[in-house]
């Protein structure tokens, strides 16, 4: 077994993959695991830069939340609408903060992610 697929993918994330009505995900494993890295590894560097942002500009956390889920969208995007919004709530819960409102907001457009 390589090491790809000793990757734990959560079930939060698969799900961004799974068609309605379908138990089996729309990429492969190797497509799947590959995009899963990206995403978690963008949550993970942005908890500082968000952290800061917080701090020095002294904004609620939902407001840094927002406004790191327009940044991922930003042209040229490298993550999906979907992804964009699992990165910001990932690094919601590594930074231990409140995600109900970015969960209430609606998901930017998946015609204008470009991918």
């Amino acid at each position: 077994m390589t090491d790809e697929f000793q990757i734990d993918i959560p079930p939060s994330f698969m799900a961004l993959y799974v068609p309605p009505g379908k138990i089996k995900p729309s990429l492969g494993q190797r497509d799947l695991a590959g995009r899963y890295e990206l995403c978690e590894d963008l949550a993970n560097l942005l908890t500082e830069k968000a952290a800061n942002l917080q701090f020095t500009l002294g904004i609620t956390e939902d407001l840094v939340l927002l406004q790191c889920e327009t940044g991922l969208l930003t042209d040229p995007a490298v993550v999906t609408p979907l992804e964009a919004r699992w990165v910001v709530c990932r690094l919601a819960e590594l930074l231990q903060w409140p995600m109900d409102q970015l969960l209430q907001a609606p998901v930017a457009d998946a015609q204008g992610s470009g991918l």
